[in-house]
């Protein structure tokens, strides 16, 4: 069965990447019915966040990534982690080191000095000597100290790391008895059955360390993948600026979880020349044996272009709800449908359609300047009096085409272009010049509040 995983570190809030390599293991594991994991690497007690931990799991329940089992959390886990590093050093594969601080700095600026590599120099690998009175000492694993470590890749192939090159017996428990990075994500990885772990390729340097605790405690690798990183359009590490920002940002800004799950799919991942996928889809034909070799480049058009699908093909009751989210209650309003199919063609971002939707049913309280010098010249006024006259003397009227049937007849009357009347119309209903079409703002409108906003303009440009 295959067993997947996400990890992040609640030091800071989900990123877009971190969300990528989310989905990819998410998918995998959906692909092979195994099982998808959730933990939690807060071993950076300094630096961990509560708030972001909760962002995490907020941004997993907005997407729908459901995970299998309970959270683990790294922090709940220390008794687990003494248990292998005692083991380690009751196997003398592990050892104390009583180095200080300044010993180490010393060494370093020493190394610098020529031009060697900075690592550790093994003093106290095979120490049985005194220890120096008060050291604390941290606990280093006995890396190999030549060969090689070869990381078989299911998206670079084979990997080829030589240890002197890139080791040295790194520590696994600091001072404090609190374990590393490395060593506790190997533990963690094997005691939850993680056999298949995809994750971005800025972790390839850490892999072989991870090796290195898997093989002093006899334990089988997994499946790795390292999905190259996401790039700006510059092919530079992406910035805030360029999109890599918290992901419940994005649904602030009104993205839908439907595009940017597609969106994220494709940054890296093809099937021939499809670019929509639902869930079922990406389910389906996903596999991290496809992941492109080279970095992806984030596209906010092709994010934008997305999400237009989607709110385009979203039911009307769901963009209602939706809604609610930028205080927009539509639910129970009487002409939902031809307010949401008329704007939902235009906008890009549920916030768009937002604020699309909240410019129509607003009255104007004032009117763009360029606009009414452009609309209200010569006969305007005369122009939409006539034709609040005309609706005045209506019964009922619902669709767009009782309306667009009583321009026509003023035009008629009136002897005048359409632009005589659309132009002052439009800013009278909307205060600009700019907005969807006129026969449907005012079936959305209706013939009282139609009326009222072109005594309310005439009023005001007179």
């Amino acid at each position: 069965m295959v067993v997947t995983r996400f990890a992040p570190s609640p030091t800071g809030y989900l990123h877009i990447g971190g969300l990528r390599t989310a989905l990819f293991s998410y998918l995998w594991a959906k692909k092979n019915n195994g099982e998808f994991v959730l933990r939690i690497e807060d071993t950076d007690k300094a630096r961990n966040s509560e708030e972001a931990t909760q962002a995490i799991l907020k941004a997993f329940e907005w997407l729908g990534l459901e995970h299998n089992g309970e959270i683990t959390y790294q922090s709940q886990r220390d008794e687990v982690y003494a248990k292998y590093i005692k083991q380690l050093l009751d196997e003398g594969k592990a050892y104390k080191c009583y180095m200080s601080k300044e010993e180490l700095t010393e060494l370093r600026e020493t190394q610098m000095a020529n031009k060697e590599r900075t690592k550790y120099n093994g003093k106290y690998r095979d120490f049985d000597g005194t220890p120096p009175e008060g050291a604390e000492p941290v606990i280093r694993i006995k890396a190999p100290l030549t060969g090689e470590i070869l990381v078989k890749d299911g998206v670079k192939g084979d990997v080829s790391f030589q240890a002197q090159d890139i080791l040295d017996d790194f520590v696994i428990a600091r001072a404090d008895g609190a374990p590393t990075y490395n060593f506790v994500v190997a533990i963690d990885d094997h005691l939850m059955g993680i056999n298949e772990v995809i994750r971005g390729d800025d972790h390839l340097s850490n892999t072989p360390k991870q090796i290195v605790v898997y093989n002093a405690l006899g334990w089988d690798l997994p499946k790795f993948y390292h999905v190259p990183m996401i790039h700006n359009s510059a092919g530079k590490k992406l910035s805030k600026r360029d999109g890599a920002t918290d992901v419940m940002a994005y649904k602030e800004m009104g993205y839908t979880p439907e595009a940017l799950l597609n969106f994220l799919v494709r940054l890296g991942w093809s099937y021939g020349d499809q670019e929509i996928f639902s869930m079922d889809e990406m389910e389906n034909l996903f596999s991290p044996k496809d992941i492109n070799k080279s970095a992806s480049i984030y596209n906010t058009e092709k994010l934008d272009w997305l999400n237009a699908h989607y709110i385009k093909n979203t039911p009307n009751s769901e963009l209602a709800e939706l809604l609610t989210q930028y205080d927009l209650v539509l639910t129970s309003h009487d002409k939902k449908e031809i307010l949401l199919d008329e704007l939902k063609e235009r906008a890009k971002t549920l916030k768009e359609l937002a604020t699309l939707t909240k410019e129509i049913l607003t009255t104007p309280t004032s009117y763009d300047e360029k606009a009414v010098k452009k609309a209200f010249k010569g006969n305007a006024i005369e122009v939409i009096n006539t034709f609040g006259a005309k609706l005045s003397a209506c019964g009922d009227l619902h669709l767009p085409t009782d309306y667009h049937a009583i321009m026509e007849e003023t035009i008629t009357e009136m002897e005048v272009g359409f632009g005589k009347i659309g132009q002052p119309l439009r800013v009278a209903l909307l205060g600009k010049m700019t907005g969807p079409g006129l026969d449907s703002v005012m079936a959305i409108l209706g013939k009282e509040e139609t009326m009222l906003r072109i005594a309310n303009a005439i009023t005001a440009n007179s």
